[in-house]
């Protein structure tokens, strides 16, 4: 028996946290809404102390408020927490690519490549969701590819606080077929293992998608001002 092999099972609390988080950043639970404590403990079959540890957590993280005597609400995304935390999300990915150019063997490369072209075919056709899954793995197969563990810890916090705000924005035309062109940019300066190109490219991917995020807020505002 090896007593030190790792534990692969995620535990109780970590399967509670990851599952309340994506209720969160997938919209099922609303910003502002308050979280049905009761519901979730019957769906999850748990108790209310685990799932109150857990939402603890996601306080931690910006995800939830806590209010005493109140339970939880969803936290709102709000203009100015996008404004403080996609410049450092930026830089995160700028270094990312810059170290990933020189730790990723070809084997990570070429599996890169592969979700590459599953992103162009889904956005060829048109396929939102599966376009939006393929680049999500990219960017955490970079990011992974940096072979930085801080690095990959403070993305993987500050990214999921922003995914929330992926879903109050309906990707135009324009921006989509920008944000593929970046993306074939970025795969040219992998290939070629430019470690400042694909940094800089990184950084503006993540910088253009933060003005995407701010005009639709913007519009949001004035949309419904004239209402």
């Amino acid at each position: 028996m090896n007593l030190t092999e790792a534990i692969k099972r995620p535990t109780l609390h970590e399967e509670l946290v990851d599952r309340l988080r994506n209720l969160v950043v997938e919209d099922a639970l609303k910003p502002g809404e308050k979280v049905p404590e009761k519901e979730l403990c019957e769906s999850f079959g748990v108790s209310r102390t685990p799932l109150r540890e857990a939402l603890k957590v996601l306080a931690s993280e910006g995800f939830v408020v806590l209010q005493a005597n109140r339970g939880a609400r969803v936290a709102t995304v709000t203009r100015q927490e996008l404004e403080n935390t996609f410049p450092v999300i930026a830089r995160l990915e700028q270094l990312a690519g810059e170290l990933a150019c020189d730790h990723m063997d070809a084997a990570a490369v070429a599996k890169v490549e592969a979700r590459h072209q599953e992103m162009v075919q889904a956005y060829q056709a048109r396929d939102r969701q599966a376009y939006f899954q393929a680049n999500q793995e990219i960017h955490q197969a970079l990011i992974r590819g940096a072979n930085n563990d801080i690095l990959e810890g403070h993305h993987k916090l500050l990214a999921a606080r922003v995914r929330r705000a992926r879903f109050m924005v309906n990707l135009s035309d324009e921006r989509w077929a920008e944000a593929i062109d970046e993306h074939e940019r970025m795969m040219q300066k992998l290939r070629a293992r430019d470690a400042d190109g694909l940094g800089q490219l990184m950084k503006l991917h993540m910088m253009n998608k933060f003005a995407a995020h701010i005009k639709a807020i913007d519009d949001r505002s004035d949309n419904l001002g004239e209402g």
